[in-house]
C-alpha cells in the first residue's frame, strides 16, 4: 500500500484546512487508517483514527476541533482541521495498519507528509 498525504499548507489561526490521504497499490477499505503529527523538535502523536468500520478515535488535544473520514471507494481517507491554533503546527502523517492504535509504530504503512503551519 502506498500513501499520498497532501492538502497542507500556511493559514492563519481560526482557518481550517482538510488533508487527504490516497491509497494505491491495493485498497485500504480493511485497514484502520490514522493521522499523526510532529512538531519541530518533537515525538510523532497520534491524531485520530477511524476503523474500516468508521469508529473513530481522538487524540484529547484536538477532539471536537479535527475529524477524521474516510472514502472506501475512493481509497482515501480525510482529516477536516478546524479553528487552527498555533500549536497544531506539524508536519501530518498518514498512516494504514490492522488494528486501532494510539502507538504509531503498530502501523504497517506510511504517507511521506504534509505540512500545516498555523500564524497567529
Amino acid at each position: 500500500v502506498q500513501l499520498q498525504a497532501s492538502g497542507g499548507g500556511s493559514v492563519q489561526a481560526g482557518d481550517s484546512l482538510t488533508l487527504s490521504c490516497a491509497a494505491s497499490g491495493r485498497t485500504v477499505s480493511s485497514y484502520v487508517m490514522a493521522w499523526f503529527r510532529q512538531a519541530t523538535g518533537k515525538e510523532r502523536e497520534f491524531v485520530a483514527a477511524i476503523t474500516r468500520t468508521g469508529i473513530t478515535y481522538y487524540a484529547d488535544s484536538v477532539k471536537g476541533q479535527f475529524t477524521i473520514s474516510r472514502d472506501n471507494a475512493k481509497n482515501t481517507g480525510y482529516l477536516q482541521m478546524n479553528s487552527l491554533k498555533p500549536e497544531d503546527t506539524a508536519v501530518y502523517y498518514c498512516a494504514a495498519g490492522s488494528i486501532v492504535s494510539r502507538t504509531s509504530r503498530l502501523y504497517d504503512y506510511w504517507g511521506q507528509g504534509t505540512q500545516v503551519t498555523v500564524s497567529s
